[in-house]
């Protein structure tokens, strides 16, 4: 409009201030020219509104630009200026819809707000009284339990969330200690079954040494059955503490780098003898170097009980074979022979403390030497797995297996081991 001004003056502003006026494509604009006094010359205002300083911009209210539109008072914004020759210049746009839309946005976002509210609370109710709902069941089995026993357990509602986790695992650990309760109960009943026998030896030996005359045969003779007797129980007190003691305390600290091929074979030197007074033999065969992590004595132990049932519950003159080999990161040892076996529905259970099969029952032994040999594969962490030889039986340990080392490498290490 400036532009306007200054090639055309004065009256071309004013002619083209009302084309603009009147235009359709400029529906909306506002243009205003007013006299030194502010009087209006031409435009679409009726009046000079209240605005700000010259060259500013202003947001003020007047009537509809529309004359056949009803009066309301819309919003415009503006600016204006001075011309050279006193006249003044306002040009600016109606900015009404626009107020209507930004209020029509900030009813939206307030609405919005409100909604994210409700939607939060109740969100926060459902999530509480699911929550309630869950802890009170698990609080319901918890009194069930300590009421009835071991036998109750905490519903899962399928649904695989954190709750449903929850309660597998509590389950789980209810399994457990179901299970420790049963243990303990049979490891109980066994003792006192086991104790029944030696104990009424002895005391019919005192009552018979009581009645009868005294002499000194007969005494060193009671004195030694006794003292026999004193002994089975002792030894059976002392694997079942050897065994707790195993499974409950921490016995890392005596591991060291040690080869599984020379405990074997010290084994079965040991247990050799015995072997050819049977009639049979025991040897060593398959890889030589197989490094582990284990406590020396401990495996020492549980490779002789291996052994030792072995011999016992195999055939007369039979052949114990101790083997080892490595597969992948795992050390294999294992003990088979060429006995009756045991049948494979007793695999399991044969690892329960006092736990003998009918046809042991009658043979020297208290049914500990597998626990005790479970109970170290555990401490090492390793896994204990019973197998049909056809015939006998074989049993496997596999151990995690070290880097293999090497007399140039590491001699302290080496040396240490043998």
């Amino acid at each position: 409009m400036r532009n306007i001004y200054d090639t055309s003056g004065r009256e071309g502003l004013t002619q083209a201030i009302n084309r603009r006026s009147n235009a359709a494509h400029f529906d909306g604009s506002v243009y205003l020219l007013s006299d030194g006094s502010f009087a209006p010359v031409a435009g679409n205002l009726k009046t000079w509104p209240t605005v700000r300083a010259e060259g500013q911009w202003s947001e003020f209210r007047s009537d509809a630009l529309d004359p056949q539109a009803a009066p309301t008072q819309g919003l415009l914004r503006a600016t204006w200026e001075t011309l050279p020759d006193g006249y003044h210049l306002l040009v600016g746009q109606d900015i009404t819809e626009l107020g209507r839309f930004a209020s029509k946005i900030y009813a939206a976002l307030a609405f919005a707000v409100l909604l994210i509210f409700i939607l939060a609370a109740v969100a926060s109710v459902s999530v509480t009284r699911r929550t309630v709902g869950r802890i009170e069941s698990i609080n319901m089995t918890s009194r069930a339990i300590m009421e009835s026993g071991l036998g109750r357990r905490i519903p899962v509602r399928g649904t695989q969330d954190e709750w449903d986790h929850l309660a597998q695992n509590l389950n789980s650990m209810l399994e457990r200690i179901e299970s420790l309760m049963a243990e303990v109960k049979q490891v109980s009943d066994n003792v006192a079954h086991d104790l029944r026998t030696p104990l009424a030896r002895m005391r019919g030996r005192l009552e018979k040494a009581s009645i009868d005359k005294s002499t000194p045969d007969r005494d060193q003779s009671l004195i030694s059955e006794t003292m026999a007797d004193l002994d089975d129980v002792l030894r059976m007190f002392s694997s079942l503490t050897r065994i707790s003691q195993i499974e409950a305390a921490n016995r890392t600290a005596g591991f060291r780098v040690v080869n599984l091929s020379d405990i074997a074979t010290e084994v079965a030197e040991l247990f050799d003898a015995a072997a050819e007074a049977q009639g049979g033999r025991v040897d060593v065969s398959g890889n030589a170097t197989l490094y582990i992590q284990a406590d020396r004595d401990l495996l020492f132990d549980a490779i002789s009980n291996l052994v030792d049932n072995a011999i016992k519950h195999g055939r007369p003159g039979g052949h114990v074979s101790i083997g080892l080999d490595r597969k992948d990161a795992e050390a294999i040892l294992s003990v088979s022979d060429d006995g009756p076996g045991i049948p494979s529905e007793e695999f399991e259970r044969v690892f329960k403390r006092f736990y003998r099969l009918e046809r042991s029952r009658s043979m020297p032994g208290n049914g500990l030497g597998l626990s005790l040999v479970a109970a170290v594969a555990r401490l090492h962490g390793a896994s204990i797995k019973l197998i049909d030889n056809a015939p006998g039986l074989r049993v496997d340990l596999r151990f995690p297996v070290v880097d293999s080392i090497s007399e140039k490498t590491h001699p302290q290490t080496v040396a240490a081991v043998v």
